[in-house]
């Protein structure tokens, strides 16, 4: 009877066994950086069944691979490494990386992830807590805070632009004031509490009759997993109206009216103290921009487009380039016996260049044959100066003006070497 008992307790009404949750460890004080000779607490806050068991659940601890010989709740240590635990059934621990110092200055931040929002604070400790005189804090070797004395720095509501590496510096009587000294550098990372939302479109609302009476609109991201139970509030604009202000529900429903204006609207979501907001992108819809996974609506007039603050999108047709004059068609004359030239026949096959530009607009396929005939001219000037170039002891005929003669064979006059 009372093993049916244990086995009822263990079973949830599901049918199925619950998956425990990884136990939470904390550190005591909550400083990764310590001293030579200092301990800590770590504390191991895990899943425990109700179970009518005949032996107490023990908790298991590590220190990198190896298991210490200890299975209470909380252990003090002293040794630097990382370490996690385990309680029975459950997963590991996220694990906590303690660090000793033998420097006579040390930079003590929290071992708890710091999220946007909130508070994120640091010390910097003199040798077993000697008073610290001319403290500079730095982030990312760029002075920050300064204090007369020892005083932790606080960022009261911290950013993702806090993230970076921090250090401090200060001076110490052992027994007079000593010169500056510098403690390590220390890397912070700010979590990010929820992703920037994006704004979908999710459906219409049917009104009486048959017809359409609006489209919902839904602002959409997603919090951290650790912080998954934090409530968020979201607000709806149109341009920079608001039309609905902050309230819980993620939804927004356009009046029919307004539905053709959809692009002009975007959303924001925020904590409850409105520590922490995000904007979304305003809204787009299918085969306007980026593709998402809109439900079907009836897209905008592109003929009735309303005035837009964003920045048009970029076009990807060839743009159009104006023509240029015929300055070949009355080309120079060469005189008799000159090569011939070297322009495009006129049965010649058309190339891979000219068969691309047919399929591009008029102006275009205008440039392209304007730039071979231009080709054509450049072929021939160089076999003339090619020509006419001097040899000793020979006559060279030069043509007396390339604009005067037209037609016929043109003058020429000899010249004695």
């Amino acid at each position: 009877m009372w093993e049916l008992t244990v086995l009822l307790l263990l079973v949830p009404s599901s049918g199925q066994a619950a998956t425990p949750e990884k136990p939470i460890l904390s550190l005591h004080p909550p400083w990764t950086t310590i001293f030579k000779g200092e301990k800590v607490t770590l504390r191991c806050d895990g899943y425990h069944p109700l179970l009518l068991e005949l032996r107490p659940i023990s908790t298991l601890w590590y220190l990198g691979h190896l298991l210490l010989p200890s299975y209470k709740k909380s252990i003090e240590v002293h040794t630097p490494g990382v370490y996690r635990c385990q309680t029975r059934g459950a997963p590991v621990s996220d694990p906590i990386h303690l660090s000793v110092s033998n420097d006579w200055l040390i930079l003590q931040v929290p071992y708890a992830a710091v999220f946007e929002g909130e508070p994120l604070v640091m010390r910097c400790r003199g040798w077993y807590d000697k008073i610290v005189y001319k403290l500079h804090y730095y982030h990312d070797g760029q002075p920050v805070r300064y204090f007369h004395s020892s005083a932790n720095y606080t960022v009261p509501q911290a950013r993702a632009s806090d993230s970076g590496r921090y250090q401090c510096s200060g001076t110490m009587r052992i027994p007079v004031e000593s010169a500056p000294m510098f403690s390590a550098k220390v890397a912070v990372t700010v979590q990010e509490l929820f992703q920037a939302p994006v704004l979908r479109v999710i459906g219409r609302v049917e009104a009486r009759g048959g017809a359409f009476g609006g489209v919902v609109l839904r602002c959409e991201t997603r919090l951290h997993p650790q912080k998954r139970d934090t409530p968020l509030q979201f607000a709806f604009y149109k341009y920079s109206r608001p039309v609905r202000r902050y309230d819980w529900d993620a939804e927004y429903t356009v009046p029919e009216p307004e539905v053709e204006e959809l692009e002009s609207y975007w959303c924001e979501a925020a904590t409850a103290t409105r520590s922490v907001r995000k904007r979304s992108p305003w809204l787009q819809l299918p085969g306007r921009g980026s593709p998402l996974d809109l439900a079907s609506t009836t897209a905008p007039d592109p003929g009735n487009q309303p005035l837009s603050f964003r920045k048009p999108p970029v076009s990807r047709s060839v743009p159009s380039v104006p023509s240029v004059p015929n300055v070949t068609s009355a080309g120079p004359q060469f005189p008799a016996g000159g090569a011939p030239t070297a322009g495009p026949p006129a049965c010649a096959p058309p190339t891979p260049l000219q068969q691309t530009a047919g399929a591009l607009k008029p102006d275009v396929a205008l440039l392209l044959r304007e730039m071979q005939l231009l080709q054509g001219l450049l072929s021939r000037v160089v076999l003339e100066l090619k020509e006419t170039q001097p040899l000793p002891g020979h006559t060279v005929e030069t043509p007396t003006s390339h604009s005067a003669v037209s037609q016929g064979t043109p003058e020429t006059t000899t010249v004695e070497s």
